[in-house]
């Protein structure tokens, strides 16, 4: 039986890709999460999947040499995903994003398995030197080199996709972890002022999880080695999308490494980046869960 591996399983992206590639496939799918923002309530209930608990240190460890010689393709997610948290909390960005990650590419490269690595819009604006803006932003440019590199040198077969501000079902609604539209929904079920950093004026990109991870699952499936990227149609302030929700809003100080507005880049190191467009727009799905929430 052949498998697909998905690390961060039990997170917020990687539950939603395990139940569309349970879908889209006949393959099982084993996941290594360590819980640290995954949980059990995202287990999808199939026998074709089995998920560990362990590190991305220890994927070689992990995994039986049976599995590992059927393993058609590792989804690598489990990586510390926030900016302005990677400030308080690096040697936890640099074990995970830098110690973990090293060690899947190497296991990908030895094995001879295919990549599909989740890289971050927050690295790619100002003509890339938004990579150093923050420790999250510099361990996931490096990483994309990286694999870029060893691409060139080695043969490493890999697809690279871009994330922009992803939100949707299973998502950290509280917890130093949780991102905007997750902050503001919580807030506005429990009738509290909404949180907008300031100047509020800066702009995003908000991209459905739905729509991220068909981009994820396409990028396998073409098998070209390349970029995507899967963003929204439109950009939105955190302003406009508090706005959305409630017109109750407080505002907080500045964030150290935050940018001012997502970037859309057509090319990186001269390689071509397939930009993609989401199909669910932020303004219908916030509605909707208002509706719900009445």
């Amino acid at each position: 039986m052949n498998y697909l591996l998905v690390t961060g399983g039990a997170g917020f992206i990687g539950s939603n890709l395990i139940e569309l590639l349970l879908k889209k496939t006949n393959l099982k799918v084993i996941s290594i999460d360590n819980y640290s923002t995954g949980s059990k309530l995202n287990h999808i209930n199939n026998k074709r999947v089995k998920y560990i608990r362990g590190n991305t240190v220890n994927i070689e460890k992990i995994l039986n040499k049976k599995a590992i010689k059927n393993i058609k393709a590792v989804f690598h997610f489990a990586e510390f995903s926030r900016i302005y948290q990677s400030f308080g909390n690096i040697e936890s960005c640099f074990n995970s994003n830098i110690n973990g990650t090293n060690q899947v590419i190497k296991f990908c490269l030895r094995n001879r398995i295919k990549l599909i690595y989740s890289a971050t819009s927050a690295s790619l604006g100002k003509n890339g030197n938004d990579q150093n803006l923050s420790p999250y932003a510099f361990t996931k440019s490096t990483n994309m080199n990286l694999i870029m590199n060893l691409n060139e040198w080695f043969g490493l077969s890999y697809e690279i996709i871009y994330f922009y501000n992803v939100y949707g079902p299973r998502q950290i609604v509280s917890s130093n972890m949780a991102a905007v539209i997750g902050i503001f929904e919580e807030c506005y079920k429990k009738k509290l002022p909404l949180p907008v950093v300031l100047p509020g004026s800066q702009t995003r990109s908000f991209t459905h999880v739905e729509d991220t991870v068909k981009v994820c699952f396409e990028a396998w499936k073409k098998n070209k080695n390349s970029h995507y990227s899967i963003s929204s149609k439109k950009s939105y302030s955190i302003n406009q999308v508090a706005n959305f929700f409630s017109k109750r809003k407080k505002y907080i100080p500045e964030r150290r490494g935050e940018r001012f507005k997502s970037t859309i880049v057509k090319k990186i190191r001269n390689k071509k980046i397939f930009n993609r467009v989401g199909k669910i727009e932020l303004k219908s799905y916030i509605d909707n869960f208002k509706k719900q929430k009445v």
